[in-house]
């Protein structure tokens, strides 16, 4: 007689790792390092949430790494990150979750967080889509930044389609917790304009996100649905919010007769400085 023992949740693969990023953990820790060299780590609030690019490191890493490298005075104290981005190969209803219990990067496994899943399982716009995370690099190239800057951590990982930003903003509340839960949303900026109307555009929206001032729309922000979610809550929690970085692949990497933008931000309440 022979018995059936459950299947284990697959671990979703690495889908961009050697494109967007190096495929080697050793290159892909060497040049985290590099970026993260360049970021200051005396920032003087604790951030509640930050919004970072998901372009390739290349071309948007040092903005990331602008608003990553001040956590890592928060790594013993950040055990969980709910992490949300925009889709941009499979349309869906709602904020999708996906089914497994992990997602891979070349520095390793990082595990789901169950219990919090189960929390905003049942919401109406909480969906479950593994075609809308298979390829999904807008949540995938944070991981290793997340990955080297903070210890341990569990992922909420939520790849936004079609929603308003208040069903957003009540996922977050759910999941909001307190100084273990970090919230990043993944959002580059405007996209394929002359290098000088996207610097003019992309201020205009950073001082939006600075203000609070949702909404914004997807030309402005291809993670819109997510930041104005995002700003809502804040709102809410009396958050203030910090402009970090703002560059575009011009300034990087790229040609400057189209460019894609993006920015750093960090949220914190006034008093919640590092000592």
């Amino acid at each position: 007689m022979t018995h059936s023992t459950p299947a284990t949740p697959a671990i979703r693969p690495a889908a961009v790792a050697g494109a967007f990023y190096p495929g080697s953990a050793s290159a892909l820790a060497r040049d985290l390092r590099v970026l993260l060299a360049g970021a200051s780590a005396a920032k003087a609030w604790r951030p509640k949430a930050i919004i970072a690019p998901h372009a390739g490191y290349v071309y948007s890493g040092p903005i990331a790494a602008s608003v990553y490298g001040p956590l890592r005075a928060l790594r013993a104290s950040i055990r969980r990150v709910v992490l949300l981005g925009p889709t941009h190969r499979v349309a869906v209803n709602g904020l999708a979750l996906p089914s497994t219990s992990g997602f891979a990067t070349p520095l390793g496994v990082v595990p789901l967080d169950a219990a919090a899943i189960a929390d905003i399982a049942a919401l109406p716009q909480v969906v479950v889509s593994d075609a809308a995370h298979a390829m999904e690099h807008s949540l995938e190239v944070q991981l290793p930044f997340l990955q080297s800057v903070l210890d341990d951590f569990t992922l909420v990982p939520l790849a936004v389609g079609r929603a308003l930003a208040a069903q957003v903003a009540e996922v977050l509340e759910r999941l909001w917790g307190g100084d273990e839960t970090l919230i990043v949303i993944s959002s580059d900026l405007s996209h394929y304009l002359p290098y000088a109307v996207a610097r003019e555009a992309d201020a205009e929206t950073a001082r939006r996100i600075v203000a609070l001032d949702p909404p914004l729309d997807h030309q402005q922000a291809c993670g819109a649905t997510p930041v104005n979610g995002l700003l809502l809550a804040a709102s809410r929690h009396g958050l203030q919010a910090q402009l970090i970085d703002l560059r575009n692949s011009g300034d990087t990497a790229g040609d400057r007769s189209r460019v894609v933008g993006y920015g750093a931000f960090a949220f914190a309440t006034a008093s919640a400085n590092v000592h």
